[in-house]
């Protein structure tokens, strides 16, 4: 059994109107179904748009909004089972380090106070004396002096909260760790630093990530493996290096084809995807396959009313198309003029 496992995983926000009673009147269908393991020791990669559902999967797994339906279960334990108190005390063991450092740090708290607050609420360390040195021990881990303790978030740059973030996942010695877009508010240079820092401590510590990410190189650069989602849906997933050797999902080689390649010749005769119309509304999904309206190699029968379901293609490979043989093999090509004009993904290549 792999140590986290996501079952049909749904999360179904409400749409509420009405002036003295709310009613229900729809759904924002955030997370619609969603199956993926992720291996002990293992970094999975979460790519996809902004607003396709990664950071509600992510905080889904940490209860941190409700589950609508479906299992999550991490060491054999269904978290979306459990009752608040016992779901609370296997937080400890999962951790989420978040997109914006500051925002995710108290200000009012100094660092040894902000990494404090966990160790003790979990019961982790005798007293005082042995949490510090705890805290001390992981300050150095991350790259941090001392002296940080005592400082307040304010007085740090990005790059160096993001650290205390992760340092305020590691003393609580957890299993995994969920990193929420974890260095798109850093800049390039501080990027790397970060990224380097993580496989690090995945090495000396025997941690198991999820990474959710837009970048599609951070994603390539950290992954085992990849999976891809779209509108609340995984339409495909592989191991790393060959989901970027041969996308087979119509919606991937659209991602891919966004990246740029550093040779100008072959920059410029390289295939581009661009992609037709606007991102659905996640409260009013497509009928059939969710990317059926902007797909290129859409077809007539079964694109607009039947759902793909997540199918093995071999060597780990897994897609969510009706017609992905018949599109690798050049069977089904691109239909003309749905090359411009065109919108792009929102993913950033770099």
């Amino acid at each position: 059994m792999s140590l986290l496992e996501l079952d049909d995983v749904k999360v179904h926000f409400p749409v509420k109107r009405g002036v003295f009673f709310d009613r229900t009147v729809g759904h924002v269908y955030a997370v619609d179904g969603v199956s993926l393991s992720v291996e002990a020791g293992q970094t999975y990669g979460l790519v996809g748009e902004s607003g396709c559902g990664k950071t509600t999967l992510g905080r889904a797994v940490l209860r941190l909004v409700d589950i609508t339906s479906g299992g999550v279960v991490f060491d054999g334990t269904d978290l979306a089972a459990l009752p608040g108190e016992e779901m609370r005390r296997a937080r400890r063991r999962l951790q989420m380090v978040f997109q914006d450092p500051l925002g995710s740090l108290d200000p009012r708290q100094n660092i040894e106070s902000i990494l404090t607050e966990g160790m003790t609420a979990h019961g982790i360390g005798a007293d005082a004396g042995e949490r510090r040195k705890r805290i001390l021990d992981i300050l150095a881990k991350v790259g941090l002096p001392a002296n940080a303790l005592s400082r307040y978030p304010h007085e740090f740059s990005g790059g160096q909260r993001q650290r205390i973030g992760i340092a305020r996942a590691l003393v609580l010695e957890p299993d995994v760790i969920i990193c929420d877009e974890p260095v798109s508010a850093l800049d390039v240079s501080i990027q790397a630093q970060v990224l380097n820092l993580l496989e690090e401590l995945q090495e000396s510590m025997g941690l198991t990530y999820l990474v959710i990410a837009h970048d599609l190189a951070v994603v390539r650069h950290i992954s085992d493996v990849i999976g891809v989602m779209y509108l609340g849906s995984l339409v495909e997933e592989a191991p790393s290096d060959l989901l970027y050797a041969e996308p087979r999902h119509p919606y991937t080689r659209a991602l891919m084809s966004a990246v740029p390649v550093p040779d100008p010749v072959v920059e410029d005769g390289r295939e581009r995807i661009l992609l037709t119309g606007d991102l659905p509304s996640p409260a009013d999904p497509p009928t059939g396959c969710r990317f059926h309206t902007r797909c290129p190699w859409k077809q007539e029968t079964l694109c607009a009313t039947e759902r793909p379901a997540l199918r093995d293609v071999g060597d780990g490979h897994r897609v969510a198309c009706h017609y992905a043989a018949e599109i690798a093999d050049g069977t089904i090509t691109r239909a003309a003029g749905e090359a411009s004009p065109a919108s792009t993904p929102e993913t950033s290549p770099v």
